[in-house]
């Protein structure tokens, strides 16, 4: 195809970030965040050129502008700007060349080798009255006064000169002035903006139907509602409920996850769906509708926002099975197949079927079951096993929710191969479980947090480091006892800024169906579990303390900047997370058994602090403060006592 002459680029703009790939995705920002813009601009020759990014918000009409800067050494341009807004927002790359700046640069050049400028003057009028003539208002009233100083033949040369370096006129006349010598990056980039709790907060996830005094009587919301004050007192930001849907008696799991169920097993809240109702019905058991939003309200009154469980699936009971079974696979004796995962058969849940024929009708159905709890006050969904349904479906759905209600978040439980859950991530979940439960020794934890944190993942996949869950609980929490459940909340909290706990977290609950699983015995799943929340040893006042301290620090509440530091015994993790105004240094012994020692490197000069100067640290856990020098720092850590240190620099 023969390109006009007019329509070809004047620059080459490339290398455009932040963009997730070629723009097909788009990258999470949440409300009030710096947009940080960088790419590589350049053209032909020695002539100077200028840069800008556009951007503009949801419902906007219009596009705004900011500047970008080059930085000569890495031949790369930076800019930023704000998202105010929740929403979708847009950004691109505009470059020209600058014709007045390069004739500003050479002018100063000629001056200053004492060269005759007089006709260089007349040839910057000329570009003045071109630039006036796309500009307005005062700013055209000063290029026209300037125009004509820089013509004046009757002014000395050393006035005009100086009219002409102003540094005045140089912003005066910054902009495009020739809509043909404009070139826009060839595509527009997304931005999907969050609220500030999508970056930032710590998750509790509690079984309503578990906060009652006797295991023979269902917990109700009226009875979990007492809970709230000692679960915001803890500073936690979001209160995650399994689902709470009613749950199917045919083939009902019984305790331990026992294949029939005995009478008075109450059966897993995941084989959603019953005689009452299915995915927009509340269990009878747990109260009414009414006495749910009422509970939201009273969570929202105490500082928590509820979180539900989306869980795409039904009992055999569940009014889907009898109104849409096409809805369902089919097999050839007609009958609806069950969940399996070889060799475990979970003949309570039946899956769906989302390329069924009917396609629309339940791709709608479920959408609708989100909006029904979206006009009940949830604005977050905890999503089960979202890597077991269509890319294709969430991509879709999530954009339907969103654009109707842009404050939605969706966290992804997806334990699956890497693939899958970055591109769950980058086609809409707000954020992600992540494989930091099986990440234990410091190498493990050092490479996968440089994934996190270095790579382009950093753009899209907010991570959720859920300390346990009710499927998992690892082998190093059963074997490691307390100290280990207080080292792995140190790291959960501190690592990343969003975290996560399952109640009885802090009591330390430990122990296994049987060797070598990651099941509770007993587990919640299947039966109501009484607790005793002030028992001997709980971490309730060290729970509290650490999200106090990550509400303080504003370092504790970022991703990215996270930097390791050099450890002389690996058993001992040392890492930095800074903020304007407030360094860090967290050290944790990440062997629960025994105590151990190591000289860690501080990176004096990231810090500001010089080799021979002495420098004090105050460890935010315990108060006490350490008089440090030099590079490298004797720790000692005991985990009967201390498993690590929060050592914030005192300035």
């Amino acid at each position: 195809m023969k390109q006009q002459v007019g329509t070809l680029p004047r620059v080459v703009i490339e290398g455009v970030s932040p963009q997730i790939d070629a723009g097909r995705y788009p990258v999470k920002r949440c409300e009030g965040d710096r947009v940080l813009v960088e790419a590589d601009i350049f053209k032909d020759g020695h002539d100077l050129i200028a840069a800008r990014v556009v951007f503009r918000g949801p419902a906007d009409e219009t596009w705004k502008t900011a500047r970008l800067d080059f930085q000569f050494d890495l031949d790369r341009w930076f800019g930023e700007f704000s998202v105010d807004r929740l929403g979708s927002w847009e950004f691109t790359i505009e470059a020209w060349p600058d014709h007045y700046g390069t004739w500003r640069s050479d002018l100063g050049k000629r001056v200053a080798a004492g060269q005759d400028v007089r006709a260089e003057l007349l040839e910057g009028a000329l570009l003045l009255h071109k630039a006036a003539a796309a500009a307005a208002g005062e700013v055209r009233v000063r290029l026209q006064k300037a125009a004509a100083a820089l013509a004046n033949a009757e002014a000395d040369v050393e006035t005009r000169v100086r009219v002409a370096l102003a540094d005045a006129l140089l912003d005066d006349s910054y902009g495009p002035h020739d809509a043909a010598e404009l070139t826009r990056f060839e595509r527009v980039l997304s931005i999907v903006v969050d609220r500030k709790v999508a970056g930032f907060g710590a998750w509790y996830e509690l079984f309503p139907r578990s906060e009652t005094s006797d295991a023979r009587v269902h917990g109700t919301f009226q009875t979990a509602e007492r809970r709230l004050p000692a679960i915001a007192a803890q500073g936690f930001d979001v209160l995650y409920l399994p689902p709470i849907h009613p749950i199917g008696v045919t083939h009902r799991k019984g305790k331990n996850n026992a294949r029939v169920a005995e009478p008075g097993d109450v059966g897993s809240p995941w084989a959603i769906g019953g005689k009452e109702g299915g995915h927009d019905a509340i269990h009878p058991d747990l109260g009414t509708l009414a006495e749910f939003d009422r509970f939201v309200a009273a969570a929202e009154r105490a500082g928590l926002q509820v979180a539900l469980d989306f869980a795409l699936q039904c009992s055999p009971d569940h009014p889907w099975v009898k109104q849409h079974p096409e809805w369902f696979f089919i097999r050839p004796d007609n009958t609806i197949r069950y969940a399996e995962n070889p060799p475990k058969k979970y003949e309570d849940i039946y899956p769906l079927n989302f390329w069924c024929k009917d396609r629309a009708g339940l791709w709608n159905a479920c959408r609708d079951v989100l909006l029904h709890w979206i006009e009940h006050g949830v604005r977050t969904f905890r999503v089960d096993n979202p890597h077991t349904k269509p890319l294709a479906f969430w991509e879709w759905v999530i954009a339907e929710i969103k654009r109707r209600h842009p404050d939605v978040i969706f966290l992804a439980e997806a334990f699956t191969r890497p693939k899958r859950m970055r591109s769950l991530a980058k086609l809409g979940f707000t954020q992600s479980y992540t494989y930091f439960t099986w990440k234990n020794s410091a190498a493990e934890l050092k490479e996968y947090l440089t994934e996190l944190t270095r790579s382009e993942m950093a753009e899209y996949y907010r991570p959720n480091f859920f300390a346990n869950t009710p499927d998992i609980l690892h082998e190093y929490l059963q074997e490691g006892g307390r100290p280990a459940f207080r080292i792995r909340l140190l790291l959960a909290a501190t690592l990343a800024p969003v975290y996560g706990l399952y109640s009885g977290y802090e009591l330390c609950e430990n122990v296994p169906v049987r060797p070598g699983s990651e099941e509770y015995l007993d587990s919640e799943k299947y039966q109501v579990k009484v607790r005793d929340w002030d028992a001997p040893g709980n971490l309730s006042g060290e729970i509290t303390r650490i999200n106090q301290l990550r509400r303080e620090n504003a370092a504790l509440q970022q991703l990215a900047n996270l930097s390791f530091l050099d450890s002389e015994f690996d058993g001992i993790l040392a890492f930095r997370k800074s903020a304007p105004g407030n360094d860090l240094l967290v050290i944790v012994n990440l062997d629960p058994h025994r105590p151990h020692e190591t000289m860690v490197s501080v990176p004096l000069a990231e810090l500001g602090l010089s080799e021979d100067v002495p420098f004090e640290v105050e460890d935010l856990l315990s108060g006490a403060r350490y008089t440090w020098r030099g590079a490298r720092n004797y720790v000692r850590l005991d985990p009967m006592d201390k498993v690590g240190h929060i050592l914030r620099l005192v300035r």
